[in-house]
């Protein structure tokens, strides 16, 4: 059934311009993943089962997900499917395929269309616990691929899910919430979703949701970024995620990673305290013993940045939406604004030519106080070795200036009560996000090219007074390579 539904799914996206397809966050999964979704299921309870396909599109997963029961599952013998499908344009698609799927199931199948919006439809049942007064249909299994677009926060889908919501939400995680507030207890749901859910305070407010709800049984995790989704280029990371709707304990999770052909697939078995971790409930995608000894080494040395007085903030000024206070030259009330282009091989070079490279102090919310910081490129490209990138600022460097900018696509490590941050401790902060462990570990911790402040300061780091012993013996050295960064900090605090 696979088979055909995808050949017919292959037709329809070859007559449909792929901008229309985008605007309606429509990706249409590859037969691979579908099947590779679809194997993911373990074997159901009782000789009936209850599937629901909340983003069905062309019926894809529920053709892969009717092929694995068959299968595998020889007590199933009959099966209840609800497709939730609203794009007009691939709704006759979509039917057409149920009936085919009607016809040819060797499982007694009752299967059904939903034209209605999956969110809307169900909102005055959900609540911001699992525990809603109505009693809504309930599945054992739950497969998609949501849609994945951004919503206004003041659309009736973000307005109906507060405790899932924050700011203007993708729609893809609001899906992911309702699909598991439909599984009934013990069922499972296995969905394909971005990687950028695991991290960052965007997504704490699911994340708390999803994880105090169900817990993690699998992940797969794609190598390359293409060919997941069918004859489409999509760059966003993705993964499958496997949650099964309990609260009992989780002693592992097992991670497999692959090609998007899924022909050379690795496992590993992962501890789950390990995957699931901190009060922010970061997911960490570990796929090797590698990054388990990184995660092992960086989570013995201490607590979060915060609890030594430090903190990362973003960059104060958007330049775009301050066009008029921007000077390419110095003068009368300017002050430097410092861009990710001065971070040069862990030293900040000012000025290097640039346009703008000055602006007016007479926008109290830019400006920030002429002391020591540690500067971070926010920005990195996907094939750049590092994704921490620093340079020490040393407001000594540049005494003629009480306040200074920073732009906001670099970020700087502050003291938390403004005092002055000792020189020693900026370069000691500097070994530490320059080292290849500390570098390693955000890369697991978060898959984008984005270093976000929230992230960072969660990562647990050395006691104060070690950091300043290991900037002491950067200063001494006056070698900011990684590679000296990582003796000494191999040296200073043992890891």
């Amino acid at each position: 059934m696979l088979d055909y539904v995808a050949d017919q799914t292959d037709s329809y996206i070859s007559s449909r311009p792929k901008a229309e397809r985008k605007a309606l966050g429509q990706f249409f999964t590859s037969r691979a993943a579908a099947r590779q979704m679809a194997g993911m299921f373990s074997a159901p309870t009782g000789s009936s089962l209850k599937i629901l396909d909340p983003g069905a599109g062309s019926g894809i997963l529920s053709a892969a997900v009717l092929d694995a029961v068959a299968q595998r599952f020889g007590h199933v013998k009959e099966i209840d499917l609800t497709c939730v499908e609203t794009n007009p344009d691939v709704l006759p698609l979509l039917k057409a395929n149920i009936e085919y799927m009607e016809r040819e199931s060797p499982i007694a199948l009752k299967a059904s269309v939903v034209e209605e919006n999956y969110l809307l439809r169900q909102s005055d049942d959900f609540s911001d616990t699992l525990l809603a007064a109505a009693d809504p249909q309930k599945y054992g299994w739950v497969i998609a691929n949501p849609p994945y677009f951004k919503l206004p926060k003041d659309a009736p889908e973000a307005v109906s899910m507060p405790g899932v919501c924050f700011g203007a939400p993708n729609i893809y995680f609001l899906f992911a919430a309702m699909s598991l507030f439909n599984l009934r207890e013990g069922g499972e749901m296995v969905y394909i979703l971005p990687r950028s859910w695991a991290s960052g305070a965007y997504f704490a407010r699911f994340r708390k949701y999803l994880l105090e709800n169900g817990r993690l049984t699998d992940l797969h995790i794609f190598s390359s970024r293409r060919g997941v989704f069918d004859q489409e280029e999509v760059l966003q990371e993705t993964m499958i995620m496997k949650l099964r709707k309990t609260k009992e304990t989780q002693t592992s999770v097992k991670i497999t990673s692959s090609p998007s052909d899924f022909g050379d697939i690795s496992e590993i078995s992962v501890p789950y305290g390990t995957v699931v971790s901190g009060a922010e409930r970061y997911v960490f995608l570990v796929t090797s013993q590698e990054e388990m000894d990184v995660l092992r080494k960086v989570n013995s040395l201490g607590p979060p940045m915060p609890s030594i007085g430090l903190k990362m903030r973003t960059g104060l000024t958007v330049d775009f939406r301050n066009q008029g206070l921007l000077r390419d030259h110095s003068g009368q009330d300017t002050v430097p604004l410092f861009y990710a282009q001065h971070i040069k091989d862990g030293r900040v070079v000012f000025p290097i030519g640039k346009p703008n490279e000055y602006l007016t102090g007479s926008q109290p919310g830019t400006l920030q106080q002429n002391r020591n910081y540690l500067f971070v490129k926010r920005f990195t490209a996907k094939e750049e070795r590092r994704r921490l990138q620093c340079a020490v600022y040393l407001a000594s460097r540049f005494p003629e200036y009480r306040k200074i900018s920073t732009e906001n696509k670099i970020n700087f490590i502050d003291t938390l009560d403004g005092s002055e941050m000792s020189d020693e401790l900026a370069h000691g902060l500097y070994a530490l996000l320059n080292s290849t462990l500390y570098d390693a570990y955000y890369r697991i911790m978060d898959g984008t090219t984005q270093v976000n402040a929230s992230e960072v300061n969660s990562m647990p780091v050395p006691a104060r007074k070690d950091l300043e012993q290991l900037g002491q013996r950067l200063m001494e050295s006056g070698d900011y390579s990684t590679a000296n960064c990582d003796g000494l900090l191999g040296a200073v605090v043992n890891v």
